[in-house]
């Protein structure tokens, strides 16, 4: 089969994998308050740790293979996170509420605009994952692709599952909720494509897109779903969320390698 439509459908596969985490919105009621801020801290978990295993950690050996030792691998990784973070601050601080919630008006909107962000910032982190396979596809790294491959959209299923809950907690109906999470995941073709295709522009790009996606999900655990998860009063159901997100997404990175 062609490399470049290998990586195409690769990554298409890897983002239908968040589809597949989105699911059970489909077949279960709105949780509680006390239950949406155990799955928001079991959602921070996940992200922070698929930012610095599938996302840092990654950036930095890739950053090292092509620049060697030294301060640039580094470098790279300082600036990348900043930006992304600096990036959803913007957004937060400048987008108008309103282009999200149509129709809706008052205090629900800064809960809104926030899952909107987590969205956000989902989406980002899943164009560089769909760009490294797409690459790893392009350079004919075959069983490497694979690995890689299947890590990424075993990861994808709790974010899946993240999206979605956050979407529902804050009103959306269980489809809407459904197709906006998988549609997080089908970004990733797109990265796919353009790293099957452009190999060689492609791979020095990408620790730079892998770190600014970090930044990006790091800026939004601090600023927005660790907040919104202890504000109700249920702070300890929220942490032993995160930690259990944590674990489950260190546990998959590690396995997968």
């Amino acid at each position: 089969m062609d490399l470049i439509l290998l990586a195409l459908l690769a990554s298409t596969i890897t983002g239908l994998m968040t589809a597949v985490g989105a699911v059970p919105v489909l077949f279960g009621r709105l949780p509680s308050e006390r239950s949406q801020d155990t799955l928001l801290g079991f959602a921070a978990g996940v992200m922070l740790a698929a930012s610095f295993f599938s996302l840092i950690i990654p950036s930095i050996d890739i950053s090292t293979e092509l620049y060697g030792e030294g301060p640039w691998p580094a470098a790279i990784a300082v600036i990348g996170i900043l930006l992304g973070a600096l990036a959803i601050a913007m957004l937060d601080r400048w987008l108008p509420h309103e282009h999200f919630v149509m129709g809706r008006e008052g205090p629900e909107n800064a809960q809104i605009m926030r899952v909107w962000l987590f969205v956000f910032a989902i989406t980002i982190h899943n164009v560089p994952e769909g760009l490294a396979v797409g690459v790893a596809y392009g350079s004919g790294q075959e069983t490497t692709a694979l690995s890689l491959a299947m890590g990424i959209g075993l990861q994808n299923i709790p974010e899946g599952l993240a999206v979605a809950v956050g979407l529902l907690s804050v009103g959306y109906s269980k489809w809407r909720s459904f197709i906006v999470a998988a549609g997080t995941g089908m970004v990733e073709p797109i990265g796919g494509l353009l790293g099957g295709t452009f190999v060689s522009i492609a791979q020095p790009l990408l620790p730079w897109g892998l770190v600014f996606a970090a930044g990006a999900m790091l800026f939004v655990i601090s600023h927005e779903i660790i907040p919104e998860t202890h504000r109700r009063g249920h702070h300890q159901r929220a942490t032993a969320g995160l930690m259990i997100g944590l674990v489950v997404m260190l546990f998959l990175d590690v396995w997968l390698g």
